[in-house]
């Protein structure tokens, strides 16, 4: 009898980049690796490999012809939970932030050391399987006329609309609703929802919390869910009830 585990299968990554003089030979050595790469020429392509299979990481170039890689993270993050690693030929602060902002997970300035990538995706794989929280069996939160189901990742509001929230701001909002009342500081934050090994700073948690209360807040502006706590971090200064799921 062979007791053997069977080998676990190999993450399986989306590379999409329009350069094929970059593209193909990067994929070629991430194969070699023991990733299974799936390449795409354009967004639009890449939408259609997203629809015929379910990836574990997108590697996206910014600068495209037709729709960019911004636009498409957008479409990723709100609409997929898969993380993002941006492939970017844009060195500056701001480029880097914006990526950062929409919901990108780590970003790479061409040209690149391929060893680099590889350590950048093996850390970004960890973090987000060690960073996506469980979801609660049969039950849902609820705080301040909102309805958090962890199942189905769905964010309802008071009239029962369902409101789109990134991977993100999903975790973020887990975080907050698993302590309610409490004050989490930006380094538990982190911990919490990207993990220890993030290449975030403190201003990528703050636009964050910021995306999250346009959500969710009548005001954003004058926030009342997601408190600041001045020198200390955030707080959801909300109770929170947990509920069956009905079915």
């Amino acid at each position: 009898m062979n007791d053997t585990a069977p080998a676990p299968s190999p993450a399986k990554l989306l590379l999409v980049d329009d350069e094929a003089s970059l593209r193909e030979p990067l994929g070629d050595y991430l194969s070699r690796q023991g990733f299974a790469v799936v390449q795409a020429s354009s967004a639009a392509e890449a939408r259609s490999r997203l629809r015929d299979a379910k990836f574990d990481l997108v590697l996206l170039d910014i600068m495209m012809p037709g729709e960019d890689g911004l636009s498409l993270c957008r479409h990723l993050v709100e609409a997929q939970d898969v993380p993002v690693i941006f492939l970017t030929a844009r060195g500056e602060a701001t480029d880097r932030i914006v990526g950062l902002e929409i919901g990108a997970d780590d970003y790479v300035v061409k040209p690149f050391e391929p060893r680099e990538l590889v350590a950048r995706v093996r850390s970004v794989l960890r973090r987000a399987n060690r960073a996506a929280p469980a979801p609660v069996e049969n039950e849902a939160f609820e705080f301040e006329g909102w309805r958090l189901d962890p199942l189905k990742r769905r964010l309802i509001d008071a009239e029962g609309a369902v409101v789109a929230i990134s991977s993100v701001e999903y975790r973020l909002l887990m975080a907050f609703l698993e302590h309610p009342r409490q004050v989490l500081n930006r380094d538990r934050l982190l911990d919490m929802v990207q993990g220890r090994e993030a290449h975030l700073f403190d201003r990528a948690v703050d636009n964050q919390v910021s995306r999250l209360r346009r959500k969710i807040e009548q005001d954003s502006r004058n926030a009342q869910l997601i408190q600041t706590v001045w020198g200390g971090g955030y707080m959801l200064a909300a109770d929170v009830r947990r509920v069956p799921i009905e079915d």
